[in-house]
């Protein structure tokens, strides 16, 4: 399922407009048999949308600051899904830079569009840059908490995502690069990343390093 959602494209519908992101990344999770799944330990109240129906979005909170968005793959009962960690914007790229303005203040060079359809000053970063990662992707597409357990197969649906365009660059023949997950110590090493091979978009790959536990006082 993971290296098929390779060259899709997840758009969501808002008020303010439509920002679409062509997958470059994606990363799998396979539930009870995967110590880096959400799912890992059982059903939680976060994670119940993982042990319901395929094609739905799992979005969840992390570092106290970021979403995150996966999509179910299995069917009710079994916790698989698959994250979504990079993209290329193909539409609404003004919209996608007002919002990604807010999360990194300064150099302010290239206007951008708030939500309320308003010019705003955006960042001079790359294009390549915009859903470059799943926190980033999350923030160009205003996913939060809200979008949690939405029907993205539904093609009514806000959230929804969608084969690729055939003239998109994208199309066609393209090489996968395979590789371990971003950011997990549990099963560090296992090869459950797929990526457009060459992509500019393509988050860069980070190795965890587990956290230091902090001494206990025996006084």
């Amino acid at each position: 399922m993971a290296p098929a959602l390779l060259g899709c494209v997840l758009e969501h519908d808002t008020a303010a407009g439509l920002v679409a992101v062509e997958l470059t990344e994606v990363e799998a999770y396979a539930g009870a048999v995967d110590p880096a799944s959400h799912a890992f330990r059982g059903r939680t109240n976060r994670n119940a949308v993982m042990f319901g129906p395929p094609g739905h979005a799992y979005v969840y909170f992390t570092y106290g600051m970021h979403f995150c968005v996966n999509v179910t793959c299995q069917p009710v009962g079994v916790p698989e899904a698959v994250l979504l960690r990079a993209g290329r914007v193909i539409a609404g790229e003004a919209l996608a830079r007002g919002r990604r303005v807010r999360w990194r203040p300064g150099e302010i060079k290239t206007p951008g569009m708030n939500e309320a359809g308003d010019a705003v000053p955006a960042t001079a970063m790359p294009v390549r840059d915009l859903a470059r990662g799943p926190a980033r992707l999350c923030q160009a597409l205003a996913i939060d908490r809200e979008q949690n357990g939405g029907d993205v197969c539904d093609p009514s649906s806000p959230l929804r995502l969608r084969p690729g365009d055939g003239g998109t660059r994208m199309a066609g023949e393209r090489a996968i690069g395979v590789g371990p997950r971003v950011g997990v110590t549990a099963g560090a090493d296992t090869a459950w990343r797929f990526w457009i091979a060459n992509d500019p978009t393509v988050s860069v790959y980070r190795q965890s390093k587990p956290r230091a536990r902090k001494q206990q006082d025996s006084r």
